[in-house]
């Protein structure tokens, strides 16, 4: 499948949602890019995304204004406010963003929601390449619960894999490397949205440009896994991660139910990472945080995180504002041996989980063996797990990664004494 080329590892990136909610601007996205360039690049980190909303001129906050007018081009498909994306003035959309991204050695995304907008649909406009119209191929009670912006297209409508061609073309002409489709890989009005994502998957391997297919939300349905594998290149395994505890702990079952999923070209997604300053323009009622922010994880529970993230090889989107990270936060995007593994890591699996202690390993194609050790219980804890049932006859040279310390030579198990909520991350040769 030729998709499988883009993504061959888990993409790395910035997002501007956990930080900007549906209001982020352009000077804010360049910002960003711009300190990926000079402090994240060479660590793996590429994609710079727009998330929800870049097509509305009002937006101010992390809510979604209901009903309100949205920036669209002749042909019903949205386009950048101008007066949040200066750049996009006289019709050019995303295409001198995405010139500034490419510039740095970046690549660059946006977020869309499935389907055609209300607004198209209501003044019935054309789409291009097609005869049908907006008001013809729309799915109208084909809703999003949480966002008043689109309608669903039927893909049983003349016009409706058209549509979607139009959208995928101006996206590869803008120079558009990662799409983010949400409203789509779960709903809480109709599951999965099938026939949309083929429509997209067809859209996006006529339009002559390689990008990255991410659906959100989640959980995604693991029972569609196969078709997710099919057309995707990243799916979402939850609904909105936040920073708070239980949101954590649940990921490490999620992950154990997808684990046997992930591989080149598709990777469950576990959601970006809420670190460092976040809900700068947040307001009540969007997330579990919904102010203004340094992340509420504490460092046992971010280094938890990133190394679950990372044994796993979810893709790595970071949440908050790059340009206010300190140097822990910064060091945690930056630890190449942890990278290493999220890099290089073959066949993550869940050891054993007994009470709070969790076990996960993988390997590598040399043969050396991540081990990462989880304490998700609320006291101070001795976590242990022999060679053996690592799969590892006789001795082992142990490492730990995250504080590049060498342990020598280990006879019979791997243990670690870790705080709450705590982890390590280990390579054994």
């Amino acid at each position: 499948m030729k998709h499988h080329l883009t993504a061959h590892t888990p993409p790395m990136g910035w997002n501007s949602w956990d930080c900007y909610g549906a209001a982020v601007r352009e000077e804010e996205v360049r910002g960003n890019a711009q300190y990926m360039a000079e402090h994240l690049k060479e660590y793996g980190w590429e994609y710079v995304v727009v998330d929800i909303q870049w097509y509305e001129s009002g937006a101010v906050s992390s809510q979604y204004r209901p009903f309100v007018p949205l920036e669209m081009d002749s042909f019903s498909r949205l386009i950048p406010a101008v007066n949040r994306f200066p750049s996009a003035a006289d019709g050019r959309g995303f295409q001198a963003l995405a010139e500034y991204v490419h510039g740095l050695g970046l690549k660059f995304g946006i977020h869309i929601m499935r389907g055609i907008s209300r607004q198209a649909v209501h003044q019935d406009t054309p789409i291009l390449g097609t005869t049908a119209t907006a008001r013809q191929i729309a799915h109208p009670n084909s809703i999003c619960p949480w966002n008043t912006d689109m309608y669903g297209v039927d893909a049983s409508k003349e016009g409706a894999q058209e549509y979607y061609n139009s959208l995928f073309d101006l996206y590869a002409e803008w120079g558009v490397d990662f799409v983010k489709v949400d409203d789509i890989a779960a709903s809480r009005l109709y599951g999965i949205h099938l026939a949309e994502i083929e429509l997209i998957r067809r859209a996006i391997a006529q339009c002559g440009r390689p990008m990255v297919l991410s659906l959100s939300p989640g959980p995604a349905p693991l029972e569609h896994a196969s078709d997710l594998i099919a057309n995707a290149n990243m799916w979402r395994m939850t609904d909105d991660f936040w920073d708070v505890w239980p949101l954590l702990y649940g990921m490490f079952e999620r992950c154990e139910k997808w684990a046997e999923h992930v591989g080149p070209g598709h990777w469950p997604d576990c959601d970006m990472l809420p670190l460092g300053h976040l809900g700068i323009r947040s307001v009540d009622s969007v997330d579990s945080g919904s102010h203004d922010r340094w992340t509420r994880f504490t460092k046992d529970e971010q280094l938890t995180m990133m190394t679950l993230w990372s044994i796993f090889r979810s893709p790595l989107m970071f949440g908050g504002e790059l340009r206010d990270n300190d140097a822990w936060t910064l060091s945690l995007l930056t630890n190449e041996e942890v990278l290493n593994a999220h890099h290089n890591g073959l066949n993550a699996r869940q050891v054993y989980r007994k009470d709070e202690h969790i076990v996960w390993t993988s390997h590598n194609e040399e043969g050396h063996v991540y081990v990462a050790l989880f304490n998700a219980g609320d006291e101070a804890s001795k976590v242990r797990v022999s060679l053996k049932d690592l799969g590892i006859e006789g001795q082992a040279n142990a490492r730990d990664l995250w504080n590049h310390i060498d342990l020598g030579v280990l006879a019979q198990e791997l243990s670690a004494d870790l705080p709450p909520h705590g982890a390590a991350l280990f390579i054994l040769k």
